[in-house]
């Protein structure tokens, strides 16, 4: 009872009081700052949209007035643009381009971008076909994608000094992680490599589960914690963990977010009361959730004399939607198959030449469902590449790892090292999208073997067609971990859809020209 009676009488009434104002100071500041960085922003989108429709019209020569049939006046070129900027900044707004968790990041960013001008040509083209302007459609679609270029850009230029600032602790939240002492160390670990984030830890409060009671409590395991955390991260606070007042604790450090990494466990008791307690004070909470987490399923929540009931689904998996990506990837595989030519028959002509072996390679992997299937590349092997594999992994330490990679592969010839540096060899495996065994994006297909070693979770990748690129090949391919090459793969089950099809596939362009992991 003490955190109650701590609070009782005048002092108690002060001391909440001064508590209140504490944390209100602190919404301000953040408040204030998120104003006016997003000001900023809004200014700058609109200047390059501007920017954009005068060089365009301009180079175009239609420098106007704009004459308007249907309500017979005539528009300036100055106010059109003013207002086709206020079109595209409504736009952006729309689709989250201000929101603080996508000011630095710059894979959100882009594609946020790419569905605001989508967006902004429609909202021009009614404005124009509401006022019957003389504007050319040309012209409006060119001023749509040159704004839509300056800003990203722009974006570019804001998003790096946003990221370098709150290095030094501007523009970001001041954030205590808490759970188990290894979920910190993995917190930790994680938000020193996501710059873009705007969490900045500034403490961490150990926590455990009392085996008997099932309680949390205070974690004391003071030398772990030291040393895998307080003694790799500088100026990290450790707050112990208590029952009552630890809301106020947090409000007192500055705190604006409490990350919990692990033990307490959603639509737990325990988590929703710890949740409550930090949200009563304006405290955000934060989730280190699984990948497979049900948090990104629409939900629809229906209350049936007396009983709740809450459905989940995934609407990307409708027949209709699964449709269309079917008809994307017929559509891309044909395109691909015909304008590689000029590049696929040199490369087969170069592997016969060096040691006489089969241009092409097949083998065995996994598809969608667990259902097998021969998938094709062109060989940059030696010909007995895989009774080779298994002596290296074992030298190498991968016996273990789903996907075997290796810097400098004895295995691979002098061609198969420049097609594979340009991902060349993976071009054949558009014969396998058009027949229907992969998809042009998803998961890589595994070997048997890899795919016997799978666990629950991991698994849950073979429900979607494995793909020729994917998640994995755009965000560092073989320079990532193995727990990240997987949580990628699963995070991509679940938040597929075709336009971020279509933007892996341009950051594939991005990551085979600067060799990024490839090897």
């Amino acid at each position: 009872m003490a955190g109650v009676d701590s609070y009782a009488g005048n002092g108690g009434v002060d001391a909440a009081r001064q508590l209140d104002d504490l944390r209100q100071a602190q919404l301000s500041r953040v408040l204030y700052w998120r104003f006016f960085v997003n000001l900023a922003l809004t200014f700058c989108d609109i200047a390059m949209f501007i920017v954009a429709g005068v060089t365009v019209l301009n180079l175009r020569q239609e420098t106007g007035p704009f004459y308007s049939y249907r309500f017979h006046f005539s528009m300036d070129v100055s106010w059109y643009l003013l207002v086709a900027g206020c079109i595209w900044v409504w736009c952006l707004y729309r689709v989250g381009i201000y929101h603080r968790h996508v000011m630095g990041d710059g894979y959100q960013l882009n594609a946020k971008l790419c569905s605001g001008a989508v967006r902004c040509w429609i909202g021009m083209c009614a404005f124009d076909y509401a006022l019957n302007l003389s504007v050319t459609l040309t012209g409006l679609t060119l001023i749509v994608i040159a704004g839509a270029l300056l800003t990203m850009v722009e974006r570019v230029i804001s998003r790096a000094y946003i990221t370098r600032t709150r290095r030094q602790g501007a523009y970001s939240y001041k954030t205590v992680v808490v759970g188990s002492v290894d979920g910190i160390a993995r917190t930790m670990q994680f938000l020193m490599q996501r710059r873009q984030l705007n969490y900045r830890a500034v403490a961490v409060c150990p926590i455990r589960v009392n085996a008997e009671t099932g309680q949390i409590e205070a974690d004391d395991d003071v030398m772990t914690l030291r040393r895998l955390v307080l003694d790799r991260y500088d100026g990290i606070v450790p707050i112990a963990y208590r029952e009552h007042g630890l809301a106020e604790e947090f409000v007192r450090n500055q705190i604006q977010t409490v990350m919990v990494s692990d033990v307490l466990g959603r639509f737990s008791d325990n988590f929703n009361i710890f949740s409550v307690r930090m949200e009563s004070l304006g405290l955000e909470i934060a989730l280190i959730s699984s990948a497979a987490d049900a948090a990104g399923h629409e939900t629809q929540v229906r209350s049936i004399q007396g009983t709740t009931i809450v459905t989940l689904r995934l609407p990307q998996y409708s027949p209709l939607n699964k449709l269309v990506k079917r008809a994307f990837d017929l559509i891309v595989s044909s395109l691909a198959i015909l304008l590689s030519l000029f590049v696929t028959v040199p490369v087969a002509i170069a592997i016969k030449l060096t040691d006489g072996g089969p241009v092409f390679y097949t083998q065995e992997r996994i598809g969608l469902r667990g259902k097998p299937f021969r998938m094709i590349k062109f060989r940059s092997m030696v010909v007995n590449a895989d009774a080779l594999k298994a002596k290296l992994a074992a030298q190498t330490g991968q016996q273990d790892r789903f996907i075997f990679k290796m810097k400098d592969d004895p295995r691979i010839t002098k061609v198969g090292h420049f097609i594979r540096r340009f991902s060349i060899d993976e071009l054949p495996q558009f014969l396998n999208v058009f027949v229907g065994d992969m998809s042009v994006v998803g998961p890589r297909p595994p070997l048997p073997e890899e795919y016997a070693r799978y666990n629950k979770v991991y698994a849950t990748r073979m429900l979607v067609k494995p793909g020729i690129t994917g998640p994995w090949q755009v965000s560092g391919r073989s320079d990532l971990s193995a727990e990240e090459s997987e949580q990628l793969d699963v995070a991509y089950v679940q938040n597929w859809s075709i336009g971020g099809d279509v933007i892996i596939m341009f950051r594939t362009v991005s990551a085979v020209l600067g060799h990024k992991g490839a090897y």
